[in-house]
């Protein structure tokens, strides 16, 4: 993958917060990929694609909540919005990942966020 793309957003270009709230369930899933693998084990998933969509569909539900937590909205996030819910993901995570993966990861969408106009 080049530098240039984190996540999915190439951050050679303009940022957006929508782009910045995928790659924030982008960042999640890949984080806890081996939690979100015990899924086949209590699932009946037919393909690897379906294993795939319910990874991203329990992550974006997840996240999903957060914005509810802080008050900010899943569908028009904001700057403000974001660093509240990149927070509370980190809490989150803290009960199951070590501070270094949690920080690495934090570390890696506040970037994101600080492209933002």
């Amino acid at each position: 993958m080049p530098n240039n793309i984190s996540y999915g957003v190439d951050i050679s270009k303009k940022v957006t917060p929508i782009m910045i709230r995928d790659a924030i369930i982008e960042c999640f899933t890949k984080a806890h990929e081996s939690v979100l693998e015990e899924m086949r084990d209590y699932a009946d998933l037919k393909s690897e694609e379906t294993l795939s969509e319910m990874k991203h569909k329990t992550v974006k539900s997840l996240v999903e909540s957060k914005f509810k937590e802080v008050g900010g909205d899943f569908n028009n996030p904001t700057k403000d919005t974001l660093l509240q819910v990149i927070t509370k993901l980190a809490e989150y995570a803290s009960a199951f990942r070590e501070p270094i993966v949690i920080d690495k990861h934090f570390d890696e969408i506040m970037h994101l966020i600080n492209k933002l106009d």
